[in-house]
């Protein structure tokens, strides 16, 4: 059977055969059997290969890596766990955001203490107008959603009053080109925050404000499904979202 994943991926990435060819340090007659025969290559040639296309290596070759060695992998993603957002280190949220090169995403319903960062802003702004795209998921305040997370922490329509709070502190960034703002209806069993491929997770628990909740650092490697499993999450929301324009 073809490799169509491997061929829609030098498709959609503009690649040809022999420009993979040379960029991995192979024979494009290899690269065109990968994709006609659906040939294996080694590990690291994978690996090459994946970076090139921006795709992960279990993507394009789901059978090349054993459950045992995606296992591993995926637990070497895991950089640490703290057992509550508060304790996360403050400087720890520049340095994700500072690190972007290509894009920042958030997805949470409020989020409202890092709106309240002005230095998180002054990062965000910065990237934005360096080019990478920034993109903010909140929470719809008129959603049913929104409104059950709010009985869950005990604050009722407060969960809403800080969506619309959290609007008006993003006001400047919102009119920042490459920053795009959209609000979901959906249940979030995890605020995401990622740039790139580094992650923050942070779990939400029934009854327990999200800043008293779990949370983790993950960062990807190729091979691994953790970060791919909360980014691909991620673009599920943005695509059901409601865009929100600058005027808002």
């Amino acid at each position: 059977m073809p490799n169509e994943r491997l061929r829609a991926a030098l498709y959609q990435k503009g690649i040809t055969l022999a420009a993979l060819a040379e960029q991995v340090g192979v024979d494009p007659k290899t690269v065109e059997r990968w994709i006609t025969k659906d040939r294996v290559p080694y590990r690291r040639t994978r690996q090459a290969v994946a970076t090139a296309l921006d795709a992960d290596e279990t993507y394009l070759w789901p059978d090349a890596l054993t459950n045992e060695q995606v296992t591993s992998v995926s637990n070497s993603e895991l950089i640490t766990i703290y057992p509550h957002r508060w304790a996360v280190p403050r400087d720890a949220w520049g340095r994700l955001f500072a690190e972007a090169e290509n894009e920042i995403g958030v997805l949470v319903y409020s989020g409202l203490f890092l709106a309240e960062d002005h230095g998180a802003q002054r990062i965000l702004t910065d990237k934005a107008k360096a080019g990478v795209r920034v993109r903010l998921l909140l929470g719809d305040p008129d959603s049913s959603q929104v409104a059950e997370r709010g009985e869950d922490e005990g604050i009722g329509d407060g969960m809403a009053a800080r969506i619309h709070n959290v609007l008006v502190l993003y006001k400047k960034l919102r009119a920042v080109e490459n920053v795009e703002v959209r609000l979901h209806g959906t249940v979030l069993y995890n605020s995401i925050y990622f740039a790139d491929d580094q992650v923050f997770v942070n779990t939400h628990v029934y009854g327990v404000p999200a800043s008293n909740a779990p949370f983790w650092h993950l960062r990807r490697i190729p091979g691994g499904e953790i970060v791919t499993t909360y980014l691909e999450s991620f673009e599920r929301v943005w695509e059901g979202a409601k865009p929100l324009q600058p005027g808002d």
